[in-house]
């Protein structure tokens, strides 16, 4: 193997965290400076007349309370491996989050959380994110599934018939999933993945779980709370249909973490569009969420990234 000398090492790293930090900052800009559907002028109007103290203190809590129980969730499960303190899981979500932002679906959100461990728990720390991350996941697939059958209730966009064959698509594939739970790849197995789930304290699936509702409420009522913001007037089960929606159909879509407010805004301009929601505003309010929840977590998590030490001791 070629020895790569200390200097050589250290100077490499600080390339890495350098070129990672100013690659997120251009992102962040050049998502918000070239987006020709972001009406600046209506919304400063808007903001002028609607601003409040309190409204936007209360905004921002939600947005920090959204972060803070998944700090508190990745807490949680680390204790599989070792207790951590919040500082030090603030300190490796927020800087795997921005080591995630250039890769699809975060999937270097993985790497990142790792690198703060020791190799020999790479493969632990890597599956207890996909549980932290799975629970989430399975949270939006179930609260989307109920809000679109209410939103199609309401609205008729996909016919009965339609409804019924997407359902029997997923029981289809449940079945298949359950039957196959056997079968090896490569060594590896549904029915091993479920064993090597059920390795984990229950109390600890519990709280995960727990936690994991806690931050889908807090986001999801975030999105509500601007719409309101934005002088949007919808009943409270109409509107919150249409973000559960928007929410698991944007999330089954592959994509970047930069380019999150986007995919959610197509979506949402769909859904938003059929209850009559000027597209602007949509728009306007998926970026709001982008930048309360990606871009202001991923410039502190710059600050650790590049205070990120090689000889990574959590």
């Amino acid at each position: 193997m070629i020895s790569i000398p200390h200097k050589t090492k250290q100077f490499l790293v600080l390339l890495i965290k350098i070129l990672i930090v100013a690659a997120a900052f251009y992102f962040i800009y050049d998502q918000l400076a070239n987006n020709d559907k972001l009406n600046w002028q209506k919304f400063i109007v808007l903001f002028q007349k609607n601003q409040s103290v309190s409204g936007i203190s209360f905004i921002l809590l939600l947005s920090v309370l959204n972060r803070y129980f998944e700090i508190l969730k990745w807490q949680n499960l680390v204790q599989n491996i070792r207790n951590i303190t919040i500082a030090q899981s603030t300190k490796q979500v927020l800087a795997a989050l921005t080591a995630g932002l250039f890769t699809p679906n975060g999937v270097g959100e993985y790497a990142g959380k790792a690198l703060f461990f020791n190799k020999s728990e790479a493969k632990k720390v890597i599956f207890l994110n996909l549980i932290c991350n799975g629970i989430q996941m399975i949270l939006t697939i179930i609260f989307g599934i109920f809000g679109l059958l209410y939103f199609n209730a309401q609205f008729n966009v996909i016919t009965p018939k339609t409804v019924l064959s997407l359902v029997g698509i997923c029981f289809l594939l449940f079945g298949i999933l359950f039957f196959s739970k056997k079968i090896n790849i490569k060594g590896y197995s549904i029915e091993k993945l479920i064993h090597k789930i059920n390795e984990i304290p229950k109390s600890i699936h519990q709280r995960n779980i727990l936690l994991g509702i806690c931050r889908y409420i807090v986001f999801s009522h975030q999105y509500y709370f601007l719409f309101l913001a934005f002088d949007v007037d919808l009943p409270y089960l109409t509107l919150m249909s249409a973000i559960t929606s928007v929410y698991f159909l944007a999330s089954s879509l592959p994509t970047f973490q930069f380019l999150d407010f986007a995919v959610k805004g197509s979506v949402a301009i769909y859904f938003f569009g059929i209850l009559g929601v000027n597209e602007w505003i949509v728009v306007f309010i998926s970026t709001l969420m982008w930048f309360l929840n990606v871009v202001i977590p991923v410039v502190i998590g710059s600050y650790y990234v590049l205070n990120f030490k090689t000889r990574n001791i959590a």
